[in-house]
């Protein structure tokens, strides 16, 4: 039976309209960024933004608004302590970090539904003064070698004094919204906090020649405060306010932005305008709470007039809180039906938190690129060497997913195919436009290039969306019933194709199939800058380039056979990456030196190709070395019964080239009667790579699969080129290389995306090999499995991040024991990566883009077994996710 919210989702707009769509920092970014050298986070600082008016978008603290960013409602807050207002989350930029940007805030994503008809989130607001200055001057004096000094370590949280600061938002239609904040005071004696919900229009009009909109008091209402919205486009709003309460207003203007700060904390009454008018505004609410005690206070933004007799009942706790609670309630029907009765309550906690987190960092990205190049005063069409230049066409007003956002509030192309993975649990359709989105004509660039984020979009990410596309459209076909979304994948095949010949025209330096790329998202992990030029000269073979796309022909072969089932145009094209797989596994399988294989060590290499002509294998043992595991998929026999003359041309291929088919892995047609296994190795070689995989003393750490081996904790990697000596050892938390700076940190962290496809690697594996083939897992155990259950210890091992331990302690936390007193222990984060060897959570505190996995692992191994995977094949994979019961 169909649940409320998924009626919700089917009417696909308007429940969608409005939603958590605000940043959690603007300020730093590259579209605010108008200095002459570039230096975003020094442009515009926390500092600076809350006195100068935004270009592109807004930011706030449990922030609301419509998908294009036009009105917001945030909640400003003050503890009587601070020096300014709280209105946005603090952190440290990239120079005042030991490791990087990073925000030093506690703030928790409890709920949500894809609808936003209910969300739900947790702030920690200290009641004594905020050490702004103690966080910047202590984590700027600290070495790489010293982990990150938070706002715990600071001693603001001693005694319990801080608020619980709970805001809800439920939707009674989708243009009428409530907000319940709710404030506990945790600490021993009672504390005044002054609440400030902000009404705002993001600053669309200064030299826009658009209309500017306004906001006023409406007068004559007892007992509560209403405000008045009209915007040119938008209309006429009203946001109604339980409470004879203060409206404080200013404008979104340079130098006016504050003004509300100004009055609230230094008493400047000047600050604020005499009138009752403006484009901002706020609620003036001041409480005093008790020691353990709670003060509610409930808002409602809607569309339809409300007579003034009637604005006290719209806001009345009854029918109010009914209204919060029936949502709160569907949300929960809707997690019972989506995760159905598989999961342990322990693993249902944690998936609903991180689908919770991946619904909170949805957010407005805004960015015209032509004109923020023309306000820089470069011509558009002859931009230069500034950032972006040659990004002109890039047109973006869109709700994107983004990794997190406070640290990272822009898209990543790679990132957001991974997000799409965990979103299809809950919303198949913004999952799907997600991945039109980067590949539209606003964003993907006319020579077929996907922008990889907004500090360089002509950087280079893993090709992974064809990975994502084909899985994602599985899911959707098994939901639907019927035969699939085929105009969808139609539409996205023929663009990635563009992306695809991108990538074969670009990034392959000699045309031998073998693939560069630079950093590739492993940043740290490398010896030397592998998106700079080589100290060496000469350039990189690299084993995860190579890996990538040898996985992007996997998945377009997919596709295409899958759209050959209604057109046969389609067989020549699955042809053809056939044969660009074969040419690229050959390549990777060439001789002697030439070869990225070492069997010595039985592991994969990056290659340095040296301008004499000769090559060294860089024999750091890192993931690099691990992604052409990635890069197996199995067909099942259905193709060869379906398309028998793919296979008879790929044999023919094979026979016209004997060099290729002599360097072609032997064993790819092994496991199930007529199925066919491609991937870049033999089974002898699958095993020596599992053999260190899955070795506790290289890859395999209790929480997941390293992305640096611990051999090279004893033996450091060195390699000397033109006068340097280049270093890499294993650190299990961030890097002590400061490479890339900022918050490139990987080295030997556990790290969410690339667990993933080892997972699906394991799987397609198990499938080609079945239950016959084993390995010692751990090595050295004497304990055999088959790979389906290496692949669900992986999973088992990253979900053990969240879940607590034998001493009752969640090891994401890091032991740290403010985590198991009571109003923490069931708050969740989740981290961007993890500390290999203790699990503790890093990078990015709120990073529930790629780590919104951690909901669909427990959620594949509780509903597909190993002997039903073997029996319908890797296809049979997507209905069994998709069922709310176990098959």
């Amino acid at each position: 039976m169909t649940n409320v919210e998924q009626q919700r989702l089917a009417d696909v707009f308007p429940w969608r309209r409005w939603g958590p769509y605000l940043s959690e920092r603007q300020w730093g970014s590259v579209r605010e960024d108008y200095s002459p050298g570039g230096d975003a986070w020094g442009y515009l600082s926390h500092d600076a933004a809350r006195s100068r008016a935004y270009r592109w978008g807004e930011d706030g603290i449990a922030g609301f608004s419509d998908d294009h960013q036009q009105l917001c409602l945030a909640l400003a807050m003050w503890n009587g302590q601070d020096p300014i207002l709280k209105e946005r989350f603090f952190g440290v930029t990239n120079a005042e970090g030991n490791h990087g940007e990073d925000v030093k805030e506690y703030y928790f994503y409890v709920d949500g539904l894809p609808s936003h008809a209910y969300m739900r989130m947790i702030y920690k607001y200290p009641q004594g003064p905020f050490p702004y200055e103690d966080l910047v001057a202590t984590n700027r004096s600290r070495g790489r070698d010293a982990f990150e000094y938070e706002l715990l370590d600071t001693g603001v949280f001693d005694q319990d004094r801080y608020f619980d600061v709970e805001v809800e938002y439920a939707k009674a239609t989708p243009e009428d919204i409530l907000c319940r904040i709710t404030v506990h005071n945790r600490g021993p004696s009672a504390a005044t906090i002054h609440l400030l919900p902000t009404l705002w229009f993001r600053n669309t009009w200064n030299g826009s020649g658009a209309g500017r909109p306004s906001l006023f008091e409406v007068p004559g209402v007892r007992d509560a405060a209403v405000l008045e919205a009209r915007h040119p486009a938008l209309g006429r709003r009203w946001l109604l306010c339980e409470g004879d309460h203060p409206l404080l207003f200013t404008d979104n203007e340079d130098g006016q932005k504050d003004g509300i700060g100004r009055f609230v904390v230094e008493g400047e009454t000047t600050a604020v305008h005499t009138s009752a008018a403006g484009t901002k505004a706020a609620f003036h609410v001041t409480a005093e709470i008790g020691a353990g005690e709670s003060a509610v206070l409930r808002l409602r933004l809607t569309d339809e007039p409300v007579p003034l007799e009637a604005v006290r009942e719209r806001l009345s706790p009854p029918g109010f809180d009914q209204i919060v609670t029936r949502r709160r309630q569907e949300a929960d029907e809707f997690y019972a039906d989506r995760l159905g009765g598989d999961l342990t309550d322990g693993e249902r906690q944690v998936a609903r938190q991180a689908l919770a987190g991946m619904l909170w960092s949805k957010q407005y990205f805004g960015y015209d690129v032509e004109r923020w190049l023309t306000q820089h005063g470069r011509d558009p069409l002859d931009a230069g060497d500034i950032r972006n230049g040659d990004w002109n066409h890039l047109l973006a007003d869109d709700i994107i997913s983004m990794p997190d956002a406070w640290e990272y509030p822009w898209f990543a192309a790679w990132d957001l195919a991974f997000h799409t993975v965990a979103f299809s649990v809950i919303d198949l359709d913004f999952a799907k436009r997600q991945l039109d989105l980067l590949l539209s004509r606003r964003y993907l660039h006319p020579n077929g290039q996907i922008p990889a984020y907004e500090w360089n979009f002509g950087d280079v990410n893993p090709p992974v969306h064809a990975w994502a596309t084909y899985l994602v459209y599985e899911l959707d076909k098994a939901q639907r019933g019927d035969g699939g979304d085929r105009l969808w994948l139609t539409t996205a095949f023929h663009r990635l194709a563009k992306n695809f010949t991108w990538w074969v025209n670009r990034k392959d330096v000699d045309g031998r199939n073998v693939f560069q790329g630079g950093f590739l998202g492993l940043d740290n992990i490398g010896v030397f800058d592998r998106s700079a030029p080589l100290p060496t000269g000469g350039h990189l073979d690299q084993a995860d380039g190579t890996a990538w796309m040898a996985l992007y022909c996997q998945n377009m072969l997919q596709i295409a056979l899958e759209l050959a089932r209604d057109d046969p145009a389609y067989l020549e094209q699955a042809q053809s990456y056939v044969e660009h797989f074969a040419w690229i596994a050959a390549a990777v399988n060439a001789p002697a030196l030439a070869s990225m294989w070492d069997e010595e060590d039985g592991f994969f290499y990056d290659l340095l190709r040296l301008p004499d002509g000769t090559a060294v294998r860089l024999k750091v043992r890192s993931m690099v070395g691990l992604l052409p595991l990635a890069a197996a998929t199995v067909f099942d026999s259905a193709v060869s019964a379906r398309f028998p003359q793919l296979i008879d041309e790929a044999n023919r291929f094979l026979g016209r080239h004997p060099s290729v088919a002599a360097a072609f892995p032997p064993g790819r047609f092994a496991g199930r009667p007529g199925s066919h296994l491609l991937a870049l190795f033999d089974e002898t070689r699958l095993r020596r790579i599992l053999e260190r995989m899955l070795d506790e003393n290289e890859f395999l750490s209790p929480y997941g699969l390293r992305s640096l081996s611990r051999y090279h904790e004893e033996h450091p990697f060195e390699f000397d080129a033109g006068g340097a000596r280049y270093r890499v050892a294993y650190t299990p938390a961030e890097s002590d290389s400061g490479m890339f700076g900022g918050n490139s940190n990987w080295r030997g962290p556990v790290w969410f995306p690339v667990n993933a496809l080892m997972i699906r690697a394991l799987l397609n594996l198990y499938v080609g090999y079945g239950d016959e083939f084993t390995v010692e897992c751990p090595t050295g155990s004497g304990v055999k499995m088959t790979l389906y259950d290496v692949a669900k210890e992986l999973s088992d091992r990253l979900t053990r991040l969240f879940l607590p331990a034998a001493d009752g302690r969640r090891p994401c936390f890091g032991g740290q024991e403010v985590f198991d007193r009571e109003h923490w222990r069931d708050l969740l984060l989740f981290s961007e990566y993890f500390h290999g060897d203790n699990g503790a959570g890093l990078g990015a505190a709120h990073q529930t883009g790629w780590t919104g996995l951690a909901a669909v692992f427990p959620l594949l191994f509780a509903r597909v077994t190993g002997p039903e995977l073997l029996e319908h094949g890797m296809t049979g994979i997507f209905q069994a996710i998709d069922d709310e019961e176990p098959q």
